[in-house]
């Protein structure tokens, strides 16, 4: 009664307010005057009865106000008598002239202001708070207890995917055919697709059919349906796209299977990125477990631990999914049942007396017996009912599992008879108000849906809402002030090769596709390895897909757990190589019948794929400075000559008499236009050529010109004074210190505003506490000190009319500021690469730092998974190493006038830890184990090339949709420098037939819309092979056009997210389009035309695409 009390005096509060202001309006209205003190005029009296009109709307609108708040209160009056009353500030009531479902909207980063990230003793709960309840809590709608089996099977980590599949994985999944036929009751989920396809491989077709019953039974449920469960902080979404639709493809094809639920219990920190890319391939709901203690802490003391996830860009709730997060420290058995982890494993019967691992707390688990089954039941029933505390509804999750669980028998019984007579006793004992049974993840999801009031799968909040949540769960600390920020660059290495197979597998996917459909028009060719091509694919989508595992691209793998990757890797960058090298060969021959197909001598010896229009930079290795290079008209074009070096100032004159006629010392530059997802074709020559220029060179060292003998072919130049050495473009100038041969300021001649980005190289070690860095955690010891090695670095500055650079070679690093003399994207921003090498170093970790003059404050963003921007705020309560955040793609820091933009070619950390100021990690040595298991540090360091692009963008007016978007050129620097041009070369025969550009688009596509992927899809029939269809993924990106865009060369434009593919291809035809869902599990039903596709901003799309 004193609620409805206070709602009804809210409601007369506000109609009193109302009624006050249009009594005020009114009287201003009839009281003011004009400069000469005379009345409205009569010919305002109209307008005067105008506005007496629409106020006496608006006063009927606030009685429908006040209508709808009154019947609010009746419904809150008896939301209450139900007990299903909200805490005290988690409800926000809106006013409209139509009520809305109710809910609270949270921001991440409004969280991270609130928390005081205390760390206080929260009692058993370690990192929380004591839980208490009244028994009669459950007496009018008893608890609903569902314990989720599951095993976490790490494809690779302390040994590689085949070691543990041989030695724990394929034991775990015979098992669990066995064990879950014993007993309907059962239920188990499993998440790796890597593992279980592999099982697949290997079992008989009665098994297979087991399996299958088991799934139709519900009492095995794949959960997420991935490849891997991957990292969420280094990877791209090329690969997340990836290796989800190859699990969902394998799925479809082997089991009929269409997964509902996400299950992400181990990555370390959470992306919106894959919240919003499980909605778009049909999945409802999804769970998460790794997030900031103390976030956790603040959403239990909420009641937010479930909630609806939506994206930061999204308007409606069209990208909402329905996300739990788990409340404690770990997925393990122990931190699963509830608040006491002493308490939870004695009730993880593997962990019985006699058995290989026990309860570090020292009180062992009790077989389930007659005698203590009441004790037992009650004592679990306790921890169940104080962790339900923590959620809204009566529906309580209980995971029941652990790292490589239920590998022999006699834990399916231990775990499953055990619980059952638990289960047993406590519903048949009416007065405990608890129904508790095996489920899925599923199993659970629906019923909380049920009890809300939700539908089934839909995002409809019912009438118990539930919050909703923008934003992500990176920088993620387990403890204390353990935060891991270091995996973001541990073993870099490999996350740079990560993204040049992403790209070469795009190239070739796109290219295949195109061939096979190339093929149907022309007819089909014998020699074209079309089947052998696709299983080259697909061995390469799995490679890569096994590498987004989070202890794979993460770098926390052991050292021959990341050969193996490596090597996968590796394998099949040089396999889709093959698949380019055959596809572009038949797409460029002027006749298909003399196409022909020899694996151990390709036409084709080592073509990226632009769905836009470029001009680009290629190099190419030549045997002599002396080269002609002519376009397929036969049209000579310009080409820069340079040396190839050894080191600093050695040229590298005498490799040839190492690698015989094949090796080279030269290198040549040329500008080339490359049609969209065309290939394009150039001939060299050898001869003299005045459009074929040499470069020339400048050597300093200690700020103090040297000449270097020996420089034949290329000639030196020298400049009369000490100043800044100077390279420029028709876009920036660039100074130069000549002492470090680091970048001082940049000059943009679009306005000649000079601006300071200073360039320089910082070191970070590690604390002297207990604690230290590892492949995990990244604990400093104080702030970065600056780099500054002993011996003064050789700067060597090259000046030709393509491209100029300046390349310090210090001890560490081997540092290239290159600008592409050009008028266009290439020639917008500069390119820096680091080449790294700290293999003697102890416990190291070298940074970039870029100081600027824009007054950032304590505001910048980094990319999420090259997907979408995130804002990010520096803040002093946190520690260092707190304010690292993941960079997939980029990282910007912006004022009211400009922007600076790091662009980069692999994951690494990045932080901006003062006003104006970039940082990121470039590499890291450390000499120690952090404690998370891996057991080893990370001393396996490469030397490592890291590849950047530096945006400075001026902005012309301020953005119409927020700052958490690239610009459009931007986007392009970025796709320019993570998709270069491939360039291959043919070989050398006398009777090579004759070649010609391919041009399958007849215009560029429009600038935000990227092609992800054009992936053909595998064939029903066996044999492996491909189908006719292919998948075709599109996104249209988000930018902010608030930046000058003159000059920016694009050879593009946008049609407000509208494409007509009919239209766009010159010589293919569209035999059959059909919009899906992102992994293809789902058919979207559309009276829309199906020719011309339309996305809105930031929207990810596939279709079923036949050419023809």
């Amino acid at each position: 009664m004193k609620l409805s009390r206070q709602f009804t005096v809210f409601g007369s509060a506000i109609f009193c307010v109302v009624v006050f202001s249009l009594y005020l309006m009114l009287d201003h209205i009839d009281h003011s005057k004009n400069p000469n003190g005379e009345r409205i005029q009569n010919g305002q009296l109209g307008i005067l009865q105008d506005k007496i009109d629409h106020l006496e709307r608006l006063l009927a609108e606030n009685n429908e106000i006040i209508g709808n708040i009154r019947d609010s209160v009746i419904n809150l009056r008896e939301t209450v008598k139900d007990g299903k009353m909200f805490p005290e500030g988690n409800m926000s009531i809106h006013s409209s002239s139509r009520l809305k479902p109710q809910y609270h909207h949270i921001f991440m980063l409004d969280v991270y202001d609130l928390l005081s990230f205390d760390n206080l003793d929260g009692g058993v709960w370690k990192q929380g708070f004591d839980i208490s309840y009244k028994d009669n809590e459950w007496d009018n709608e008893p608890l609903q207890v569902f314990v989720v089996p599951h095993s976490h099977n790490d494809p690779g980590w302390l040994k590689t995917f085949d070691d543990y599949y041989r030695d724990q994985t394929q034991h775990i999944l015979n098992n669990m055919v066995v064990k879950l036929h014993e007993d309907s009751r059962r239920k188990m989920i499993w998440s790796e697709i890597s593992y279980f396809s592999k099982w697949w491989d290997n079992i008989d077709e009665q098994k297979r059919d087991a399996v299958r019953r088991l799934i139709e039974s519900g009492q095995l449920e794949v959960a997420t349906g991935g490849w891997v469960m991957p990292d969420e902080a280094n990877t791209h979404y090329f690969a997340l796209i990836d290796q989800l639709v190859e699990g969902h493809q394998w799925l479809e094809r082997n089991l009929g299977v269409k997964p509902k639920t996400g299950w992400a219990v181990d990555p370390f920190g959470h992306t919106p990125t894959q919240a919003y890319l499980l909605r778009q391939a049909g999945l409802s709901n999804m769970l998460i477990q790794r997030v900031h203690y103390s976030v956790k802490k603040h959403f239990a003391s909420q009641k937010t631990l479930e909630f609806f996830w939506r994206q930061n860009w999204d308007q409606d709730s069209s990208s909402d999914i329905l996300c739990h997060m788990m409340p404690f420290y770990s997925y393990d058995v122990p931190h699963t049942c509830g608040p006491d982890p002493k308490i939870c494993c004695q009730f993880d019967f593997k962990r019985l007396p006699g058995g290989r691992i026990s309860c570090p707390w020292r009180i062992p688990p009790q077989a389930i017996t007659d005698i203590n089954v009441q004790e037992r039941a009650q004592t679990l029933l306790d921890q169940y009912r104080k962790k339900s505390k923590l959620f809204r509804t009566n529906v309580l999750l209980a995971p029941l599992g652990d790292d490589f669980r239920y590998t022999e028998a006699v834990e399916w019984d231990q775990q499953f008879e055990n619980y059952q007579k638990l289960f047993d006793y406590m519903n048949s004992h009416p007065e405990l108000h608890v129904q508790a049974q095996f489920g899925t993840i599923s199993d659970y999801f629906e019923a909380l849906r049920k009890s809300t009031g939700m539908d089934p799968v839909g995002i409809n909040v019912g009438q118990l809402a539930l919050p909703v949540l923008s934003g992500d769960f990176f920088t993620y600390a387990d403890r204390d002030d353990h935060y891991w920020s270091g995996y973001f660059t541990s073993r870099p290495f490999y996350k740079r090769l990560d993204r040049v197979l992403e790209s070469h597998l795009r190239a070739a996917e796109v290219l295949y596709s195109l061939t096979l459909a190339n093929i149907q028009k022309y007819g089909q060719p014998n020699d074209y390895p079309a089947v052998d091509n696709y299983k080259l694919l697909t061995e390469a989508r799995r490679n890569l897909g096994l590498f987004q595992h989070h202890d794979a691209i993460t770098g926390t793998g052991k050292d021959w757990v990341v050969v193996d990757y490596g090597t996968r890797l590796f394998h099949s960058i040089l396999n889709v190589k093959r698949v380019i090298v055959s596809s572009a060969h038949w797409l460029v021959l002027k006749d298909k019948q003399t196409y022909f197909h020899d694996p151990s001598n390709p036409f084709l010896q080592m073509v990226s794929v632009h769905i836009q229009a470029r001009m680009s930079m290629v190099t190419v290795y030549v045997t002599t400075p002396k080269v002609r290079v002519l376009n397929a008209l036969g049209h000579v074009v310009r080409a820069q000559v340079s040396a190839m070096w050894n080191d600093a100032s050695h040229t590298a004159a005498d490799v040839f008499q190492v690698r015989s006629a094949t090796s080279v010392h030269h290198i040549t530059a040329l500008w080339v236009y490359s049609a969209p997802l065309g290939l394009s074709v150039y001939q060299l020559m050898e001869g003299m050529e005045p459009r074929t220029e040499a470069a020339k060179y400048m050597f300093l060292q200690d700020g103090r010109q040297i000449s270097i003998s020996e420089l034949e072919h290329f000639r030196q130049f020298y400049q009369q004074d000490a100043a800044p050495v100077h390279i420029e473009n028709p876009h920036l100038k660039l100074s130069i210190s000549t002492a470090t041969g680091l970048l001082e300021k940049m000059r943009l001649k679009e306005d000649d505003s000079e601006h300071l980005v200073k360039v320089e190289f910082v070191l970070y070690g590690t604390t002297s506490n207990k604690d230290k860095s590892g492949a995990y955690l990244f604990l400093p010891d104080k702030e970065a000190t600056i780099y500054s090695p002993s011996q003064p670095p050789v700067v060597r500055v090259t000046k030709g009319p393509l491209f100029s650079e300046v390349t310090t070679t210090f001890m560490h690093i081997t540092h290239t500021l290159r600008l592409y003399n050009i008028q266009g994207v290439e020639g917008q921003s500069v390119e820096i690469c680091n080449t790294v090498d700290i293999r003697g170093e102890t416990n190291r970790e070298i940074a970039m730092r870029i100081t600027s003059d824009l007054n950032s404050k304590d505001r910048f963003f980094t990319d999420l998974n090259g997907y979408q921007l995130q804002p990010r705020k520096t803040m002093a309560k946190l520690p260092l190493q707190a304010n690292f955040y993941p960079m997939t793609s980029m990282v910007y820091l912006q004022d009211s006038s400009a922007r600076l933009s790091l662009l980069t070619a692999q994951s690494l950390g990045a932080a901006s830890l003062k006003s104006g100021q970039l940082e990121v990690i470039m590499d890291r040595r450390l000499n120690q184990d952090d404690n998370r298991g891996l057991g080893q540090g990370v001393l396996d360091n490469k030397i490592t090339a890291n590849s950047f692009r530096l945006l400075l963008e001026k902005r012309t007016h301020p953005s119409e949709i927020g700052d958490g978007y690239p610009s459009i050129l931007s986007h392009m620097s970025y796709m320019y420098l993570n998709h270069p041009l491939i360039s291959m070369a043919v070989n050398q025969r006398s009777d090579n037939p004759s070649l010609t550009p391919y041009s399958p688009l007849s215009a560029s596509f429009p600038c935000d819309m990227h092609l992800v992927n054009l992936r053909a899809i595998q064939s029903k029939e066996e044999g492996g092979g491909p189908s006719e269809q292919a998948a075709l993924i599109l996104h249209r990106k988000g930018f902010d056009c608030g930046f000058s865009n003159r000059n920016t060369g694009l050879l593009c434009t946008t049609t407000r997210g509208k494409i007509h593919l009919e239209k766009l291809l010159t010589d293919l035809k569209v035999k059959s389009i059909t919009p899906v869902s992102l992994s293809l599990m789902h058919t979207h039903n559309s009276d829309a035309d199906p020719q011309e596709i339309s996305l809105k901003p930031m929207e990810i799309r596939t279709y079923r695409l036949q050419l023809s």
